[in-house]
């Protein structure tokens, strides 16, 4: 509970050593489930083969999750805080809209039958839609919209809340203090995003900081730490991939995103799972099996990986030993530290329910950008070898050119002088 108050001081622990799991190749699919590199490269596929996240309801509490045919059978519930939305939750609000709905997919994603379309890590979970506005004139404060659907989804009977915002402020509200306590005494797993750096969240900022909160940085395709897509800081717990992302916004079209608020959902689905495969275990046993089944990068925990790279076949099987205290704090323990006999006044106000940009329509697979492999071997490299010859071609002409031009008498009266002799 006091690291908050020490700041970003290097910290180190015991480092767990993942378990080690067997390689299984994936049925084939359509180009946009090719491109979920997540689902193998950190073992989902063999964790679906223990669960998909049956009866495990998560609450997403974001723009809201707008109607798409990937996403439309895992919503099973929704309101709406922010008081310009649908009372279902439903509508898309806020600057970012398709936000709510991305996050969505990434989590619960369903495809749209067979193989195609995209695949959650918790592809069998159940969603609540909870709209919160950001970035727009709304009567009811930020910070109230949060603190009233965390306390909504729990009477719900959620079990997972995913919370891909960042206040940009280290502290929090009171209000908050009442709301995510009634999450934890509820047995309610909360998972947040660690911020984006190439959006100006250069440190993580509340939900973040919350002792007792399952903090999710950002790594880019090779399983390094993102620059751009996540922030650091000592209150990470795991982390997972948040580049190169895909996922469906409303009304179905596929796009391309990065960014924490990516890597979030990931875990979230992760969270799903493990509640699955063990329904005996509390929150504070759930976050312990995923932090202690990570994947280490050097010292543990650490403010850029956390307790490192999220491994999902383990965090399913691995034989773990049980806790009586959640691993990443107490909240009520920090409340009677630090809120005693303290005037706290609200502090910042939101200016954003994420760092993540805007993501970009999806452009026929080609997710990066760069050019494709076909683009480059039927265009790319004919184009290379006409303009090489045409090099040539230009070159030999200009040197015959030369050598056959007809040699003309030099005249010098140019040259002379008026000096006299």
């Amino acid at each position: 509970m006091h690291r908050l108050r020490r700041g970003l001081a290097s910290l180190s622990v015991l480092a767990v050593t993942a378990l080690a799991v067997l390689s299984v190749t994936p049925a084939r699919a359509d180009y946009i489930r090719d491109f979920e590199y997540w689902l193998g490269d950190y073992n989902f596929y063999q964790a679906w083969d223990v669960t998909q996240g049956d009866g495990v309801l998560v609450s997403v509490i974001d723009s809201g999750i707008g109607y798409a045919p990937d996403i439309n059978a895992a919503v099973v519930g929704g309101a709406d805080f922010s008081g310009v939305g649908s009372p279902d939750g439903r509508t898309p609000v806020g600057e970012s809209p398709d936000h709510g709905t991305l996050v969505a997919s990434v989590l619960a994603g369903r495809g749209t039958g067979g193989n195609n379309g995209v695949l959650g890590t918790a592809p069998a979970a159940q969603l609540l839609s909870a709209s919160v506005a950001f970035g727009v004139e709304t009567s009811i404060p930020s910070d109230e919209q949060i603190a009233n659907a965390i306390i909504w989804s729990v009477d719900q009977g959620a079990k997972v809340i995913n919370m891909s915002l960042t206040r940009n402020s280290l502290e929090w509200p009171t209000s908050w203090d009442k709301a995510f306590l009634y999450a934890f005494e509820h047995d309610v797993v909360i998972v947040a995003a660690a911020g984006n750096r190439g959006a100006g969240t250069t440190e993580v900022g509340a939900p973040a900081t919350i002792p007792g909160v399952l903090t999710v940085a950002g790594l880019d395709v090779n399983g390094e730490a993102s620059y751009d897509a996540s922030s650091q800081g000592i209150t990470i717990g795991v982390s997972a991939p948040s580049e190169a992302l895909v996922g469906v916004a409303p009304g179905g079209a596929y796009m391309k995103w990065s960014g924490s608020s990516g890597a979030t959902p990931i875990v979230a689905g992760l969270v799903a799972l493990v509640r699955a495969s063990h329904p005996e275990l509390d929150a504070n046993n759930v976050i312990n099996r995923i932090i202690s089944t990570a994947t280490p990068v050097g010292e543990v925990p650490s403010p850029i990986y956390g307790y490192g790279k999220i491994n999902a076949y383990a965090a399913v099987t691995a034989d773990v030993p049980t806790v009586k205290k959640n691993p990443l704090g107490s909240l009520e323990e920090w409340i009677k530290l630090y809120r005693r006999g303290s005037n706290t006044t609200t502090p910042e106000p939101w200016d954003t329910s994420t760092a993540t940009p805007l993501p970009l329509p999806f452009d026929s697979g080609n997710i990066a950008g760069l050019p494709t492999l076909y683009q480059l071997t039927t265009v790319g490299v004919p184009l290379l070898f006409f303009a090489g010859f045409g090099t040539i071609v230009v070159i030999g002409y200009i040197v015959v050119t030369r050598r056959l031009r007809p040699v003309v008498p030099r005249d010098n009266s140019h040259h002379e002088t008026d000096e006299t002799p």
